[in-house]
């Protein structure tokens, strides 16, 4: 059976990354043998459509299921049509993600965990502001700040608040291994 993994680099060593339309990589695993195919997303930089393209990227490369940190509602709906498994929320490196998964530690979601365009660094919002850093920014209003528009739900605000604190806490993590790899290439 072969999973893909979104990844922040080449090897199974490398970090789960927390966008899934729009990851560097993509890992695609063998369960039985740990063989793995580093794929490059041609889709990092597409305007829109990001998540529906890789999720037919795995279709087309036989995944049964993904693991990811965050996966929207255009890529759910199509790994739900093509019958591929989505487990979000995962984080950490690759080759524990997919130990996890093999001893039977993480589920399949039921529904995407983000909005659509998750991650394209620029959103809505009365202020006009955008995201900044890899493009991981779902900001709206300016220098990044939330503002509640007419008509829009306090839960939809503490949403927000939830969405923007699980993208700092990615952001410290891909710090951390970018830290990381410096301090490897200066040894």
């Amino acid at each position: 059976m072969k999973i893909a993994v979104s990844s922040t680099g080449t090897t199974l060593e490398d970090t789960v990354e927390s966008r899934f339309g729009r990851c560097a990589y993509f890992l695609i695993i063998d369960l039985d043998t740990m063989d793995f195919e580093a794929v490059d997303n041609a889709n990092i930089a597409l305007g829109g459509g990001a998540g529906i393209q890789s999720a037919q990227l795995m279709a087309e490369k036989g995944v049964s299921a993904v693991l990811t940190g965050n996966c929207g509602p255009n890529a759910f709906q199509t790994f739900g049509a093509t019958n591929i498994k989505v487990i979000t929320g995962v984080s950490g490196q690759v080759r524990q993600a997919v130990e996890q998964y093999k001893a039977g530690a993480l589920s399949n979601d039921s529904s995407a965990n983000v909005e659509s365009h998750f991650g394209m660094g620029s959103g809505g919002g009365t202020g006009g502001g955008s995201g900044t850093g890899r493009g991981m920014g779902m900001s709206g209003g300016v220098g990044g700040a939330v503002q509640q528009g007419p008509g829009q739900s306090d839960s939809a605000s503490l949403s927000e608040v939830k969405n923007l604190k699980n993208q700092l806490e990615e952001m410290r993590k891909q710090m951390e291994t970018l830290q990381s790899s410096i301090n490897n290439l200066k040894k």
